[in-house]
């Protein structure tokens, strides 16, 4: 399958890419622990369909360590008993704040009231940042038709 746009081939997209790396950079000093953003990229990635992201964040995921059986329930992690509060804090938030349009009031009260118990503020800003990075990403593979499949972990570190 080829892509319905080499989005990464732009010198434009190259400076774009470029600044959300660096973005996503900073968040690894937020001090969350190492298997939630592996949660949130997949989550987040799995909500919008980012097919490019998901097989790439699984992948990730694997090769640093995380269960696959935790990674094949974490769109289902609600009714899943693998993962622990702040993960589950983390993989809400996610959700919400993925899905922001569907809810008229943005993010939920309880949702937020859940995360601001498991992280400090350095952590919640890491968190939200790389909801906010991941969300991006996904519009940029899916907008350009990137293909699924042919990631091999660690290709872009």
């Amino acid at each position: 399958m080829e892509p319905r746009f080499n989005f990464y081939a732009s010198p434009v997209a190259g400076k774009v890419v470029k600044f959300i790396n660096s973005a996503a950079k900073a968040v690894e000093g937020a001090g969350l622990p190492a298997e939630i953003p592996n949660l949130v990229l997949l989550r987040a990635s799995q909500i919008n369909g980012c097919g490019f992201c998901t097989d790439m964040h699984y992948k990730d995921a694997v090769h640093a360590g995380e269960d696959p059986v935790r990674l094949n329930l974490v769109a289902a992690w609600r009714e899943a008993v693998p993962f622990t509060g702040a993960e589950r804090a983390a993989l809400a938030l996610t959700e919400e704040g993925t899905r922001i349009a569907d809810a008229q009031t943005g993010i939920d009260a309880g949702v937020w009231d859940a995360a601001r118990e498991e992280f400090d503020d350095d952590q919640l800003a890491g968190l939200i940042s790389v909801i906010a990075v991941i969300n991006a990403y996904n519009r940029l593979n899916v907008l350009a038709g990137s293909p699924a499949g042919g990631y091999t972990a660690g290709q872009y570190a």
